[in-house]
């Protein structure tokens, strides 16, 4: 586009490139989730198989202990438990303990006994063939009867990667892997919807539009406006001759000045030639003249910022990528700010370890207080609040920071009802505490600018103009150079810390590649060990063909020579008797 100043063509393939993008990272978080339900649907059938093998285990434990009492050999059925055994203990990790009496007791690598005098199954329940579900139950360990149906709770679980075998390693996909792959794609995508946007949203077209209509916010016409600096509005016609203006500052307004007060102060500040509304948490802007649009821009000096988002790019007025439901950046509230929750509105709020196993978990009421301060205390006085803290930082996210004693933690709300004031934005939206909140399955370049590229602003209103003076240009495209020049810049991307997009979609994919190649090598050096440890154990217990037959030889040529002996002596015997005669 910087190549090719008024080319609709090369911001055609600039748009396209943009909807690729967000097409190839939702394909990527939809096959993220058919993994996690292919998972889930085999975590199912390892636990079926594992149920069957303890009760095959069981049965074979009484049958060694009854041969053994009377004195018999139970070498053939010990053989076949060793083999029951043998295949139990690539689905988990197991201790295997032997009693005077031949039985043999199971239990987990974390202690969970899964068998001795009583048999145990695992009781799971499976929705359909498997499906990728924010969180998943754990597994009980239920007592159960000489026919394997489960009864009472022994009041232990299985809930962790660390049971080892194909089990942990499914677990540890499900729950851990999948889920966080995905969450940083959320973040990915929050990342690139705001640069693009604070590009966009900077840019007019020439000729303006004669309305800018923005996204859905999480405000309302009495919330708190929250701006520092300003911003320039103006009218202006198709050359692009300005018509009016007007700059807010929004220091100015005061520190109480809501978001209806600045709408007041749009509409009289453009004195008729425009006219802003806000309803449902949606500003729209429109120029009252026949041919004549609307421009937002930045006050060079002191540019208007609320969560580090200017004016226009906050309530979405000229977006370039939109995703329907979502803010698509920082919310800007502060403790002090209501958060609007109404009764029986709550988020469950889940904290997992590295090994993304569940440490604990909260469901937010926001009864505690009115306000976003009082939510804040109530996390941090919740049990979350014994693994980490919680915060609001400069741009209105929350952030937790996790205590030392367990690095790598992290938190995902699967289920949030709350609504704020009725804008129908949640909590998980409003704090930015996971990734999976950010808006990437409706996420689209704006269907306008994509089916007309004419549509994309890259022209800039010169705010030195005069009513009266031609305040834009149809050749400007200083947009083409923003927006290569934001998408080269690092970016704050919350807890994921300050990274240029690209590092970041590098660090990403390549993690996932490293992984899996870890993965493999881990494969097939356990697979190494196990054959060895088989072999030496084959060595121990087991029949050398080559050795018995190696041995055979040696024992017929024995007999051989044996037999020569006494054919011999029989000879000697039979002269000295012939001699006597």
């Amino acid at each position: 586009m910087t190549a090719a100043p008024g080319s609709v063509e090369s911001a055609a393939v600039f748009t396209s490139n943009v909807e690729d993008a967000i097409t190839t990272l939702q394909q990527l978080d939809k096959d993220v989730g058919s993994l996690r339900g292919d998972v889930e649907a085999e975590v199912g059938y390892s636990i079926d198989r594992i149920n069957g093998l303890l009760k095959q285990v069981h049965d074979l434990n009484e049958s060694v202990a009854r041969l053994s009492g009377t004195g018999r050999s139970a070498a053939g059925v010990e053989d076949q438990r060793m083999t029951a055994l043998e295949e139990l203990s690539a689905l988990m990790n197991l201790t295997v303990r032997q009693q005077p009496d031949g039985q043999m007791t199971l239990e987990t690598a974390s202690g969970t006994v899964l068998l001795d005098k009583r048999l145990r199954q695992l009781s799971y329940p499976i929705a359909g063939d498997g499906v990728s579900q924010p969180v998943y139950p754990v597994i009980d360990v239920r007592f159960a009867d000489a026919s394997a149906q489960p009864g009472a709770s022994t009041g232990e679980k299985i809930d962790s990667p660390a049971v080892g075998g194909k089990l942990g390693g499914l677990l540890d996909m499900r729950d851990r892997a999948l889920p966080e792959f995905s969450e940083k794609l959320g973040a990915l995508f929050a990342g690139m919807a705001e640069t693009l946007n604070a590009v966009s949203n900077a840019g007019t077209t020439v000729p303006p539009p004669a309305r800018l209509d923005g996204r859905s916010t999480a405000l309302v016409g009495s919330d708190r406006v929250g701006f520092t600096g300003a911003a320039i509005f103006a009218v202006a016609s198709a050359d692009g001759t300005l018509l009016a203006n007007t700059r807010i500052d929004f220091g100015a307004l005061g520190a109480g000045a809501s978001v209806d007060d600045a709408v007041a102060a749009i509409n009289a500040g453009l004195g008729g030639n425009g006219t802003a509304s806000f309803v449902d948490g949606i500003l729209s802007i429109r120029a009252n003249a026949t041919g004549a649009g609307i421009v937002v821009a930045q006050d060079a000096n002191a540019p208007s910022s609320r969560g580090g988002l200017g004016f226009s790019q906050y309530f979405g007025l000229n977006d370039l990528v939109r995703s329907e439901g979502n803010t698509l950046g920082p919310s800007g509230f502060v403790a002090e700010d209501p958060h609007g929750f109404g009764p029986g509105e709550t988020a469950e709020i889940v904290l997992r370890d590295s090994t993304g196993r569940v440490l604990t978990r909260h469901t937010l009421t926001g009864s505690g207080g009115s306000t976003f301060g009082d939510v804040l205390t109530e996390l941090n006085a919740s049990p979350l609040g014994q693994f980490g803290t919680f915060a609001l930082d400069e741009r209105g996210r929350f952030r937790f920071e996790a205590d030392p004693a367990v690095p790598g933690a992290t938190l995902s709300i699967p289920s949030d009802s709350t609504n704020r004031l009725g804008t129908g934005h949640s909590f998980s939206a409003l704090s930015s505490l996971s990734g999976a909140a950010s808006g990437l399955a409706s996420g689209e370049v704006r269907p306008e600018i994509l089916t007309n590229a004419g549509k994309l602003p890259l022209a800039c209103l010169q705010a030195e103009a005069s009513v009266g003076q031609r305040a834009l240009g149809a050749a400007d495209i200083r947009g083409a150079s923003a927006f290569a020049e934001q998408l080269g810049k690092a970016q704050d991307l919350g807890k994921d810390g300050v990274v240029t997009l690209d590092r970041f979609s590098s660090l990403l994919l390549g993690r996932a590649g490293t992984q899996a190649a870890q993965a493999a090598s881990a494969l097939t050096a356990a697979a190494t060990r196990r054959d060895d440890a088989v072999n030496r154990r084959d060595s121990y217990a087991g029949v050398n063909i080559d050795e018995e037959l190696a041995q055979m030889v040696v024992f017929q040529n024995s007999y051989s020579a044996a037999a020569r002996v006494i054919t011999t002596a029989s000879e000697m015997y039979d002269t000295l008797l012939g001699m006597i005669r």
